[in-house]
């Protein structure tokens, strides 16, 4: 074998190998982004596979022998996946519907007719009479032309742009944060970017080069055949290190902007809770929570913990418990206090244990509970 074609296959093999490993770990990775991780583990695969396919090829496997009928591609897929691993990320609880099933149409065609087209093998003779029209030109026009790349490379395009326009225009809708977008877009774009560039050497090469050289078909295999699949390879192996670094990234909430006049009213209700907290030190009720809070000032519960969240930043556990810790904080000034112990004025504050106010130290404070009489 050449020096070119042992580089080729360490390269194919490389980026394969690639795919499977992290399509392998992206596939089990479970803890985030469940649906999403799946979907781009599947794109490594099929990628994966389409690279091995080429490298067996480069050995002399898969010609027209028993490898050749099941060595199908199937890379009408690709840009249909794309599309959904950008929605299952901008929707987490995402779930696929019956309707969404006819965006695999494509490739349950190509997968028909690759099936037909093969099988004309077991009929033909040499001669074009031994085939019916169908099977004839069938073939001319999926084995003889670009027209498997250029179906997917067209498919790989419109569904990017779809997902772009996801990234772009349901932003409102989802809960991830900016920079998980950014990155979602990076790998979408390096794909339409690529299949583009693709898409205009095969439409060169299938216009230009077979008029030029008098019907001569697939004049791409000659020149761009294995850069492409070797720029494939550098794309597998880039997504799945991409994917593989952000498969356990937490759902971080992307709050939706509120209203001048909703902030308002929030604010009216935070002063109001500020108010009772300050004068009648409520917080010292160890069985003080948003609902008792809302009963107390006659305000729906969701309001009070949605003030205090817009307006304090905080969820109202802990606004409560910083009440608390300032409280011990100013019983520890106190020298009569000197004789009780830490707990007892952590349960005077308004802490209902232990456990709860030794939490409650650390976050707020960021010391050990035995270092506070030392402050």
């Amino acid at each position: 074998m050449e020096t070119s074609r042992i580089l080729i296959v360490l390269l194919l093999s490389l980026g394969a190998l690639q795919g499977i490993i992290y399509g392998f770990i992206l596939f089990r990775s479970t803890a985030q982004n469940k649906l999403a991780n799946r979907i781009l583990a599947i794109i490594l695969f099929l990628l994966s596979y389409r690279l091995l396919a080429q490298v067996m090829r480069l050995f002399g496997i898969g010609y027209y022998d028993t490898w050749y009928y099941a060595m199908i591609d199937i890379s009408w897929i690709h840009g249909a996946l794309l599309y959904f691993y950008t929605k299952a990320h901008l929707h987490p609880k995402f779930k696929f519907k019956s309707k969404d099933l006819w965006h695999f149409l494509p490739v349950v065609l190509q997968i028909s007719f690759s099936i037909f087209v093969r099988l004309q093998n077991l009929y033909w003779d040499g001669t074009k009479e031994s085939l019916s029209w169908l099977g004839y030109y069938g073939y001319v026009v999926w084995m003889n032309n670009p027209t498997i790349y250029i179906v997917a490379s067209i498919l790989i395009i419109i569904y990017s742009y779809k997902g772009l326009q996801l990234l772009r225009f349901g932003s409102e809708k989802s809960l991830i944060q900016d920079k998980r977008r950014t990155w979602i877009r990076r790998i979408i774009r390096s794909f339409l970017i690529y299949f583009s560039l693709v898409l205009v050497v095969l439409l060169v090469d299938l216009i230009v080069f077979s008029a030029a050289n008098e019907g001569s078909y697939f004049y791409f295999i000659r020149f761009y055949y294995y850069p492409f699949f070797i720029g494939m390879a550098i794309l597998t192996y880039w997504i799945g290190l991409e994917g593989f670094s952000r498969r356990n990234e937490k759902e971080d909430a992307k709050k939706n902007p509120i209203s001048k006049e909703e902030f308002e009213k929030l604010k009216g209700i935070s002063e109001q809770v500020e108010g009772v907290m300050r004068e009648q030190k409520l917080y010292k009720d160890p069985e003080m929570s948003v609902n008792s809070l809302g009963k107390a000032l006659d305000i729906k519960p969701y309001l009070i913990s949605r003030s205090v969240s817009e307006v304090f930043g905080v969820r109202f556990n802990d606004y409560i418990n910083k009440y608390r810790v300032e409280e011990v904080q100013e019983l520890l000034k106190n020298e009569e206090n000197s004789k009780y112990t830490l707990l007892s004025l952590a349960l005077e504050a308004g802490f209902n244990s232990k456990s709860s106010f030794n939490r409650a130290i650390k976050k707020h404070l960021g010391v050990l509970p035995s270092d506070l009489k030392s402050h």
